[in-house]
């Protein structure tokens, strides 16, 4: 054995040499293999493969190619990694579940969102999508860097032009040595907005932008899959600390089935959430007795759009069930926010002003470059032209130097010792033809010359003014926003936990719609117009079968929305938590706000803006049972609802309001009869209580409303087949309770029952809802005013063929804020549109007027 060799050994310190070399691969895998560049949002495997592609001349305008050959190039001339990593990166850019904006138009099996994987690479094609030519627009103008690639035969660009923010539109995962990013997709309209927003501020104002200016732009994060994230104090601290925690809901609906039980319906799921892994889920939590309630659990997701539906037992509390799921389940998840990427190659966490002003700093050099590009190219070809034009004005001259000469070399000396060219100008008018000859021709160089001149003018003027060259970055980032924007996919919802959501919503009027199936919906005042006496009305809302609007109110945004139930429970919401909708859309079913009991229905829905001393809330039964209770006594209602009052078996609850020890109380049956009597008859009792008799029903009868008489001078009563009247209340003498009442309303076949009343004042308007969802609103003093013992005026033609009746009605008042006096609900009706349409539009019930 040579005895040399061990004078060849080198003794090394091993933690010295694992130190160097652990930093040496940490700093390899954070700089060159796992977080996006702030200025293209890109890794470089992205990169690398979008820039092959364009290589490969793979355009969006160009057949798909084998996703074989774009990973072979990508890999045998950029990224000599395996073909496994470079494809895995090629398929997620393509798939629509995971890219916001997809830069990939896949072709064959790109995968799942049930987490299936894509075929393999021989049997996919792709090309560039049409936005990804946006990130690689202008590349060969000199607008980016490049450097040798790894074996030096080869250039790619250390980052691309990027005409749009990518980092932010599509966002950016990726776990390197001792750190991770984790950046949420956004809307690109809105982060290009957020851009225009800061050059604006450059512009016009000579300033930095701040965050707070951004921060209403920006609405949140933006997942191609949707869902709904949960507040907004997890977007703002990431905003602006770079860190924060989204919660993200999937959207579900709860649905009513025809035999009487209820389905849970998920539509969209939290990004990147597994469908088949949380279907196993869920069937595993009801097969250990975790959640229970549940009968079936069927994937019903087809081409049209994702669709798990969970059918739960007739007995089950739809809204606890969905409860335990969240909690449970990933159909409530968190996603945690890291804006972290490389920043002149080293990794900084950034807010989104930040991020936002590191892009525009991109855009300025990469426009800059493109622009001096073209301007040295526009004064090479000006140049050119300028020794053409020189030719054609000694065109006889020329030639005859050309024909003299023995060569093309001692042309070109002779040319440019006579006319003082140079090189490339005396080149230029050998290489010229003879078609340049003709006037036509002079006239297009001359053209052209005049042209170039303009154009280096403009550019020499870009590029001399900071505040031309960002207009023309706005410009740009407006034809891009116009050409690729879209309406956001993930609503913004709010959170229970987060006090801070409710200063966000304004204070407005709105008027709510519930049907008698229990879809609600919340809608803006302005939605109906005024109409004249006896028109047909407009249509105000998409019912199903043998649905029908019930309860027609309005109120504001902040104001307390209590919802009384036939069972004599009392839920609660805030206005602005009912999902706001268009005034024909059906809505969303009340039973995924509140958390009802089976067979529980709203009977009586009351607003109010807080719970105030000597208040009190009096309620009535359908059998003529009546209830005073202190309002603070319901002042902690719980998401389960609070009981009411106690009923008989076979009453419900029919109607609310609040009261002051000072208001008379008058109750009408659907038969006709009336009575009024002082609330002082009925003495205040506890929240359980069942109250007195009111009224003495005859055989059959049933009470359809209550009103107080100082919610106005007349009672308007409404009958099912669209006649109605009002009658001045003084002509109803108080009595005591417990009485039968008088006649105030005759009942013939023609009007039909009574379905119900309201106290009103001229200037006051009423809407008439019909079993069809039709709407018609009407003013007051255009009903007749006439006795007690009267059937009144048709106030709406209803098709007796198709046996549509009268619903409901709801009435409007001229007041400047909604007041306890009147909780039916009422809201400033004064900047409504009040225009009279008359009944020449006779259209399809379907079309609005």
């Amino acid at each position: 054995m040579d005895e040399n060799i061990f004078d060849k050994v080198q003794e090394v310190d091993l933690k010295k040499t694992m130190e160097t070399s652990y930093i040496d691969y940490a700093m390899s895998v954070i700089a060159s293999r796992a977080l996006p560049d702030v200025r293209d949002g890109l890794k470089p495997v992205q990169r690398r493969i979008l820039y092959a592609m364009i290589e490969l001349n793979n355009g969006p305008d160009k057949p798909h190619r084998k996703c074989a050959r774009i990973v072979g190039d990508t890999m045998g001339k950029y990224h000599p990694h395996g073909d496994s990593s470079i494809y895995g990166a090629l398929v997620n850019l393509a798939q629509e579940w995971s890219t916001r904006y997809p830069l990939v138009d896949g072709h064959g099996n790109f995968g799942s969102v049930d987490g299936d994987g894509a075929a393999a690479m021989r049997y996919t094609e792709a090309r560039l999508s049409k936005i990804s030519m946006e990130m690689l627009s202008d590349i060969n103008k000199n607008t980016v860097d490049f450097v040798p690639n790894f074996d030096e035969t080869e250039k790619e660009p250390v980052v691309l032009p990027s005409r749009f923010p990518n980092l932010l539109v599509n966002g950016a995962s990726g776990i390197a040595v001792g750190m991770a990013t984790n950046i949420p997709p956004h809307n690109l309209r809105e982060i290009i907005n957020a851009v225009i927003k800061i050059i604006d501020n450059n512009i016009e104002e000579e300033r930095k932008t701040n965050i707070d200016e951004i921060l209403p732009i920006v609405k949140g994060p933006d997942f191609p899959t949707g869902a709904t994230i949960l507040g907004t104090r997890g977007i703002e601290e990431a905003y602006r600390t770079g860190r924060g925690k989204v919660r993200v809901r999937a959207v579900t609906d709860i649905e009513a089935m025809p035999n009487g039980k209820s389905r849970i319906v998920v539509t969209e799921l939290p990004y990147l959430v597994n469908k088949a892994r949380l279907i196993e889920k869920i069937a595993e939590l009801h097969r250990d007795k975790k959640v229970d309630g549940i009968t079936e659990l069927r994937d019903e997701s087809d081409r049209q759009g994702m669709r798990i539906c969970i059918e739960l037992r007739r007995d089950a509390n739809s809204n606890v069930v969905l409860n335990q799921l969240f909690k449970h389940t990933q159909l409530q998840d968190t996603f945690g926010v890291i804006m972290l990427a490389l920043v002149n190659n080293e990794p900084v966490v950034m807010n989104l002003l930040q991020m936002l002003e590191y892009y525009l700093s991109h855009q300025e050099e990469v426009v800059t470059r493109r622009i001096q590009y073209d301007l040295n190219k526009a004064e090479e070809r000006a140049h050119i032209l300028q020794g053409l034009l020189i030719a054609l004005d000694h065109i006889d001259e020329v030639i005859s130097i050309i024909r003299g000469s023995k060569n093309t070399t001692e042309a070109k000396e002779k040319l440019v010792e006579r006319f003082s060219l140079d090189d490339v100008q005396a080149q230029a008018i050998v290489d010229m033809r003879l078609r340049a000859l003709t006037g036509l021709e002079r006239e297009k160089l001359e053209n052209e010359y005049a042209e170039l001149m303009v154009k280096i003018a403009e550019f020499k003027e870009i590029l001399g003014d900071r505040k031309k060259l960002l207009v023309v970055i706005k410009n740009e980032l407006i034809v891009i926003r116009d050409k690729y924007g879209d309406e956001r996919r993930t609503s913004i919802g709010y959170d229970e936990f987060d006090i801070s959501m409710e200063d966000l919503i304004p204070k407005e009027n709105t008027l709510i719609a519930m049907t008698s199936l229990g879809y609600i919906k919340r809608m803006t005042i302005d939605n109906f117009k005024s109409q004249n006496r006896g028109g047909k009305g407009i249509k105000g809302m998409q019912t199903i079968d043998e649905d029908y609007i019930e309860d027609l109110f309005m109120t504001t945004t902040h104001h307390y929305v209590l919802f009384f139930t036939n069972k004599g429970r009392v839920y609660r919401l805030k206005a602005y938590e009912v999902p706001e909708a268009s005034r024909t859309a059906r809505g969303t079913a009340i039973v995924n706000l509140l958390q009802l009991l089976p067979e529980e229905k709203v009977t009586a829905i009351i607003t109010m803006s807080e719970y105030k001393e000597n208040k009190y809330l009096f309620m009535a039964t359908r059998s003529g049972i009546v209830k005073k209770t202190s309002i603070r006594e319901y002042e902690n209602i719980r998401k389960t609802g609070l009981q009411a009052i106690n009923l008989r078996e076979d009453d419900d609850l029919i109607e609310v309001k609040v009261t002051d020890t000072e208001k008379d109380i008058i109750l009408v049956t659907k038969l006709g009869q009336c009575i009024r009597f002082n609330e002082n008859d009925v003495r205040p009792t506890g929240r359980t209580s069942m109250g007195v008799i009111g009224m003495n029903l005859s055989y059959d009868d049933e009470v359809v409303g209550m009103q107080l008489d100082t919610q106005g001078d007349y009672l308007l009563l409404v009958s099912e087949l669209g006649m109605g009247k009002r009658t001045s209340i003084s002509e109803f003498t108080v009595q005591r309770r417990g009485g039968k009442g008088v006649k105030c309303y005759k009942i013939t076949e023609k009007t039909g029952n009574v379905i119900g009343v309201k106290a009103v004042n001229n200037e006051n308007e009423i809407i008439i809802i019909t079993t069809e969802g039709i709407i018609i609103r009407l003013a007051v003093e255009q009903i007749s005013e006439i006795g007690r013992i009267t059937s009144g005026v048709k106030l709406i033609n209803l098709d007796n063929s198709k046996d549509i009746r009268v619903a409901s009605f709801a009435k409007v008042r001229e007041s400047e804020v909604v007041t306890e006096d009147d909780l039916s609900p009422l809201v400033e009706a004064a900047e409504l549109d009040l225009e009279m349409q008359v009944n020449e539009i006779e259209q399809d019930n379907d079309e609005t007027i």
